[in-house]
């Protein structure tokens, strides 16, 4: 029996290959783990309506930590914990989104949003996430100014042209650890896989911290081993060499 107890998966660079799927090398890897006894969990900065269609597919019923640690489910139909960014600070994004003419979008327990439906009223809605999307470097860069301007956020990405933002302290590494206390189990018996920088602080806190071959070069130089990429099916092989 491997020393490891728990599987965390990220989603989008990670679990999923390019067209969104779920690889059958992939299914069958998680599949053996699970009769191996590990608990696996997906835990991924989408919101819980884009996530949890992924845990069905693949039989999970317990635990998940969504919009990057901003919420963690005990099981698919339990709320465990919630962290929700200040409405003001949503404000002041929402206003750098359109000094810029960025594209956005942001999470709120109400409904999602982007910068082509944005019909929210910001001060009536419970936000979760606020996120930035350009491929222009200075641009980005200068929104990040901004934001470290605003104080009180924690900054991360899921791809090189995006920025995340969650409250301060919340990401998926604070998740991971929530769902540890509702297993009893410590962070060194978790292996966690990922691609881009909001893995990096759980890659950086688990037992056994892992890369995709597409991550980002920040994540593998933090990571404890590399593997395949998601179009490689790379859970499967950090499943088969180092959990069974």
């Amino acid at each position: 029996m491997s020393q490891y107890a728990l599987l965390e998966l990220d989603m989008d660079g990670t679990l999923l290959d390019d067209e969104q799927r779920v690889s059958d090398e992939n299914k069958r890897a998680i599949e053996e783990a699970m009769r191996a006894g590990v608990t696996v969990i997906l835990s991924t900065g989408r919101g819980f309506v884009n996530a949890v269609p992924y845990a069905e597919e693949l039989g999970l019923t317990g635990p998940m930590v969504t919009v990057n640690g901003g919420e963690v489910w005990k099981n698919p139909n339990e709320l465990h914990l919630r962290h929700l960014l200040e409405r003001s600070k949503v404000q002041q994004m929402y206003e750098v989104s359109q000094k810029y003419d960025t594209w956005f979008w942001a999470y709120s327990i109400q409904g999602i949003y982007n910068k082509e439906k944005w019909t929210a009223v910001i001060e009536k809605e419970d936000w979760l996430k606020f996120g930035y999307y350009n491929e222009d470097d200075e641009v980005r860069g200068k929104i990040m100014d901004e934001l470290h301007q605003i104080g009180g956020l924690e900054l991360t990405n899921s791809s090189p042209y995006n920025i995340e933002i969650n409250p301060l302290g919340i990401h998926k590494a604070t998740g991971v650890q929530s769902v540890c206390e509702l297993l009893g189990l410590s962070m060194d018996q978790v292996v966690s896989i990922g691609d881009s920088l909001n893995d990096l602080a759980v890659i950086q806190q688990s037992g056994l911290g892992a890369a995709m071959g597409n991550a980002q070069d920040a994540v593998k130089e933090a990571a404890d081993v590399v593997v395949a990429t998601n179009n490689e099916h790379g859970v499967a092989e950090l499943i088969y060499k180092y959990m069974l």
